[in-house]
């Protein structure tokens, strides 16, 4: 067992008194985990399977102010996003970076009436939208952020200049915008130095992945998913961000375990990422935000050298681990075609797929598209009170944590401290405006190439330096394989520093390999065995990993053995 891990069960064995448990290490979970650690309360941290795991792990990647938003009338949501959009910019500046965005637009005022009626709750389905609605979309959006711009202003352009900076797009169109919001480019990093972070400045604070919380009674316990150890834990109060199983988990947390209020709706949203330079190329290094034919805003924007495509949003009743279906990657491979009609596209660009469950409040809208995406804390009593986050997205993260925070500081009497508006996270503490010459001072004091330092700082912000220091102890650290700048010690700096338990928390959360397309049967062999070494997995144990990795690539991702054998293929052929 990593020492990390240990050191945790250590903390809960010693003092199982907490001023809070967080049951849900999504990213909202995380955020309140952090806020109320920062404010000097004594917190648990517990999440079932791996931190940000879930839904968290299947976001468009998108940090954004929610332009269609303004349909709606959520204009608080507007302002409230646009407000987390910055404050990501500036404090994680390594992995929130700006997207420029443009808008086709094929007429003059479609839309313009559904708009209206939509804000005055008299429509649920929109119409495509025309250059007036997205005009005056774009005005509100630029007014929200006119005291603190850092993002440049909205532009029109008509038909000539659209297809002169694009010309891949489909003729059809009479007009495009141009707007600004921002990309994460590795969301469950983010979440992971927001534990980390916490690891350093509230040490009395324990996060705990892998883990159950029961009660029984008015009694909590906390059993070790790895070594099925219990543990007695006290609390004055639960945090319940559970996400999309918040219903299931209330009735878990629950003294009397009876059904109560539904409070969660969701929605499934499936993504698709291509391996397809012509495409990739044609964005110009823009998003294209986009309608299909029923309605439903699609994007399709260059990501991590690959290009990320989505999304669907489709209502589920049952709560469970969801894939993109065959029939999801059509609808989404059949957007590029209606926007892009003069590129071909198919099934064998694509190299990795996700869907999550979007936790949103409960709603009887028809269209999904028309439930908010705003979120709320409501309490329960009971013999611990319990505080529920409902909905609430990505961008918005730290904002839910703040006001979930304050709602339960109340409870317990606990002065706020600090905020959390402008601190900065993990590796963006001291990130500058440009990377480079970051990159070129690691690569001459560690005597590393610069496609490696500029890895590492993608990946670990300003802790690149600790990263390659640790390295640098290694006899032989050598590179995982000749398409990736990836080496034998940072995957065991990973192990023991960021909460690894499994094979697949390396490779799919950890890391970019599997989203990008870079892990093959071959590469999973070798951070298997590092791995193993590591965890004290025995030659059955490392295969079994192996084999449930393997298998979750093939049902949840849609990346079959016969791909992986095909890249260690291809890698050995590049190599020879």
């Amino acid at each position: 067992m990593p020492k990390q891990r240990s050191g945790s069960l250590d903390q809960i064995r010693q003092n199982g008194a907490f001023d809070v448990v967080v049951v849900g290490g999504g990213i909202n979970g995380i955020g309140v985990y952090r806020e109320l650690a920062l404010q000097g309360l004594r917190v648990l941290l517990i999440e079932r399977n791996d931190f940000c795991s879930g839904c968290s792990a299947a976001p468009s990647r998108m940090i954004h102010g929610g332009l269609r938003y303004l349909e709606n009338g959520e204009f608080d949501l507007v302002r409230e996003s646009l407000r987390e959009r910055d404050a990501l910019l500036e404090n994680a500046p390594h992995f929130v970076r700006p997207l420029p965005t443009t808008i086709p637009i094929a007429s003059v005022a479609s839309g313009l009436f559904n708009g209206a009626a939509a804000f005055l709750g008299l429509s649920s389905k929109p119409s495509t939208r025309g250059a007036v609605p997205i005009k005056i979309g774009l005005l509100l959006y630029d007014w929200v952020t006119r005291k603190r711009r850092l993002l440049p202003r909205h532009s029109f352009h008509g038909a000539k200049e659209t297809f002169r900076r694009w010309p891949e797009l489909t003729r059809l169109l009479r007009f495009s915008a141009i707007y600004h919001d921002a990309w994460i480019s590795h969301p469950e990093r983010l979440g992971l130095e927001l534990v980390t972070d916490v690891e350093r400045l509230a040490p009395d604070s324990v996060a705990l992945n892998y883990a159950e919380v029961r009660m029984e009674g008015a009694a909590l316990s906390v059993t070790d998913a790895e070594t099925g150890e219990r543990m007695s834990i006290t609390a004055a109060t639960i945090v319940n961000a559970t996400g999309a199983w918040l219903n299931e988990a209330i009735r878990e947390l629950s003294a009397n375990n009876t059904a109560l209020e539904t409070l969660i709706s969701g929605t499934k949203g499936s993504h698709i990422i291509l391996d397809h330079k012509v495409l990739h190329d044609a964005l110009g290094g823009h998003m294209v935000y986009f309608e299909n034919t029923d309605g439903r805003v699609c994007i399709v924007f260059p990501y991590l050298g690959k290009v990320l495509a989505g999304s669907t949003d489709i209502r589920v009743d049952a709560v469970e681990r969801v894939r993109c279906e065959p029939e999801e990657q059509d609808y989404i491979l059949q957007s590029l075609r209606l926007m892009f009609p003069g590129i071909p596209v198919s099934d064998s660009d694509v190299v990795f797929s996700y869907s999550g469950i979007r936790p949103l409040p409960k709603s009887d809208h028809s269209f999904t598209g028309r439930i908010s995406r705003g979120h709320f804390v409501h309490r329960l009593d009971g013999p611990i009170s319990q505080f529920c986050m409902v909905g609430g997205k990505w961008t918005t993260f730290r904002a839910f944590a703040e006001q979930t925070a304050d709602a339960v500081m109340a409870e317990l009497g606990h002065e706020r401290r600090s905020g959390t508006l402008h601190l900065a996270i993990g590796g963006g503490t001291g990130f500058p405006s440009d990377p480079k010459g970051l990159i070129g001072d690691l690569a001459d004091r560690y005597g590393v190439g610069r496609d490696r330092a500029a890895h590492v700082v993608d990946l670990y912000g300003t802790r690149a330096e600790e990263v390659l220091a640790f390295c640098a102890t290694f006899n032989h650290d050598d590179p995982l394989g000749v398409q990736t700048p990836m080496t034998t010690g940072e995957v065991v700096f990973l192990i023991r520093n960021e909460h690894v338990v499994r094979l697949s928390d390396l490779i799919l959360r950890r890391t970019p390999l599997a989203i990008t397309g870079e892990i093959s049967s071959a590469l999973i062999t070798e951070i298997a065995g590092i791995a193993a070494s590591e965890l004290g997995w025995d030659e059955a144990g490392m295969r079994d990993q192996m084999n449930a990795f393997i298998t979750e690539l093939n049902d949840f991702y849609g990346v079959t053995p016969m791909m992986l054998e095909q890249r260690s293929l291809e890698r050995k052929a590049t190599c020879a």
